[in-house]
């Protein structure tokens, strides 16, 4: 299913991972202690400016920052979007 939405400009929308609910040793992490994801999958890209090409494409699993983007929730699932200036590295 393709995501009805498209961003503008230099704006990429990022699906989170899901956050980590037991640690290496097996301790389940009640939600109150869950750190928030940094890395994610992008769903869709802007065009671009004039004279910014974007880097990431559709696919790429990228890191960004801890209070990167705004929260956004399509089709009962939560995404970020957020320039690519936040996207700290493709992995």
């Amino acid at each position: 299913m393709a995501l009805k939405i498209q961003p503008l400009s230099d704006r990429v929308v990022v699906e989170p991972q899901a956050a980590e609910t037991k640690t290496a040793s097996g301790i389940y992490i009640p939600d109150s202690a869950k750190e928030k994801p940094q890395q994610g999958t992008v769903v869709a890209v802007g065009k671009g400016k004039k004279d910014h090409e974007m880097t990431v494409a559709v696919g790429d699993t990228v890191l960004y920052g801890k209070y990167a983007g705004n929260e956004l929730k399509l089709d009962g699932k939560d995404y970020l979007i957020m320039r690519e200036d936040d996207i700290l590295a493709i992995i």
